[in-house]
């Protein structure tokens, strides 16, 4: 349902934005931000750093061109269609399934309101990171400083990329 409804603005077949939700999922999934950042390895843990590494990624991709404005519209279906499968697999397909999704696309959309400031250099990298990463459950500072750390570096690596490179998550 969600492709017809969307497939103008993210061209044609399922297949757009796979690349870039491919990159996004394999950089939360690195170990380190549960080693050494301390999130919980739960499923809500790995959400919030899904979560979180996907918002900076539209927040990068938000350049005002129209390629980077599809690429973000492709990366929020391909999240959308993750959130949806990975529920049913947990065996939650009930008439709840569309609130819960929903549910968690407004948390996506309220990380990426929060990391926005970042474009302009005007974040509170660890506040922010505390909020979206922690969701305010204030680990060690080393844990917190490792995650603010490798959150600059990301933000880093997608700024650094030219367009082209970030809309196929080669950044």
């Amino acid at each position: 349902m969600l492709r017809n409804l969307f497939g103008r603005l993210t061209g044609k077949g399922p297949s757009r934005g796979a690349a870039l939700f491919g990159a996004v999922v394999a950089e939360a999934r690195k170990p380190h931000w549960y080693l050494d950042g301390e999130v919980a390895d739960s499923i809500d843990g790995r959400f919030a750093v899904l979560a979180t590494v996907t918002a900076l990624t539209i927040v990068a991709l938000e350049s005002g061109s129209p390629a980077g404005d599809a690429a973000s519209a492709a990366l929020t279906e391909r999240f959308i269609e993750a959130m949806d499968a990975e529920h049913r697999q947990l065996g939650l397909n009930d008439p709840g399934l569309g609130r819960r999704v929903r549910k968690l696309v407004g948390s996506l959309e309220r990380r990426v309101d929060d990391w926005r400031p970042a474009a302009g250099d005007e974040l509170d990298w660890p506040a922010t990171a505390l909020s979206s990463v922690y969701r305010g459950e204030a680990p060690r500072d080393a844990a917190l400083a490792h995650s603010v750390e490798a959150l600059r570096g990301l933000w880093r690596r997608l700024a650094a990329a030219a367009e082209p490179q970030r809309i196929e998550g080669q950044f």
